[in-house]
């Protein structure tokens, strides 16, 4: 598939997405929402997937100027039917992946940005990058999942604070937070993103894919949902030929071979 909004690259088992709007700051319109679910319907034998954005910046938010039914400025409903039926879908299919999603925060990333960035299992931002739910400041709310998203990292009083007070918050202080994996030197982000994606793009992709269920049911379920789905998922990992192949390199005192399968 050709895409117009992102750019989509694919190294052996790694796919990266970047957001290619540089000029907007990778301000999203319902197009590269679109898009972005497209890439992940499309992934084909990846086994990670990298996201972030060309430029100086990953993701300013939704654009506002974009045309067509999305357009918040177009009409009142205009919002609501760009989240239903472009951005809620693209953020859910991050969300269920079944392979790691890694996304590499170099610039601002705000509102659907912020909820994109931190749909990733493992968030690196550079240092000059920030998060942030600015909605409060045009009299709106957060979406694309920050509320859930924001709630669940960082707990009540934090995801308040980003919300209602629309504050930016550093990489630094995200990291120190526990809303991102690592804030590195802006330099040294891409190589260091994409080194870690390829260390999970060579893993257990199957035990993988279980833990993000596993993880998934633990945010929302009780203790005894997640026992049974970590029987369950033990059951099906224990059966992947990754499995066999970490059994026998650890009898054998050697490095294992994965192969995603």
């Amino acid at each position: 598939m050709s895409y117009e909004t992102i750019l989509v690259e694919k190294d052996g088992p790694l796919t990266t997405i970047t957001l290619n709007r540089p000029d907007r700051l990778n301000a999203m319109p319902p197009q590269m929402a679109d898009e972005i679910g497209a890439a992940f319907y499309d992934l084909g034998d990846s086994r990670a997937v990298l996201i972030t954005g060309a430029g100086k910046g990953f993701c300013s938010g939704a654009d506002l100027a974009a045309r067509g039914e999305g357009s918040a400025l177009q009409n009142k409903g205009g919002s609501h039917r760009a989240l239903q039926n472009h951005y809620n879908p693209a953020i859910n299919q991050v969300l269920r992946a079944d392979v790691p999603v890694i996304c590499a925060v170099n610039g601002p990333a705000a509102g659907v940005g912020c909820s994109l960035a931190l749909a990733g299992d493992f968030v690196l931002a550079g240092k000059s990058a920030y998060f942030l739910q600015a909605f409060v400041n045009i009299g709106l709310v957060p979406d694309g999942g920050s509320t859930w998203l924001l709630s669940r990292a960082i707990g009540r009083a934090r995801a308040t604070r980003m919300m209602m007070l629309g504050e930016k918050i550093g990489a630094e202080q995200a990291e120190d937070w526990g809303l991102i994996y690592k804030a590195v030197d802006d330099d040294a982000l891409l190589a260091e993103a994409k080194a870690l994606a390829q260390k999970l793009a060579n893993g257990p992709t199957v035990a993988y894919a279980t833990m993000k269920r596993n993880i998934a049911t633990a945010l929302d379920g009780d203790l005894t949902q997640v026992l049974l789905a970590e029987a369950e998922g033990q059951r099906t990992a224990g059966a992947s030929k990754d499995a066999t192949e970490g059994g026998m390199a650890f009898l054998q005192k050697r490095k294992p071979e994965f192969k995603g399968e």
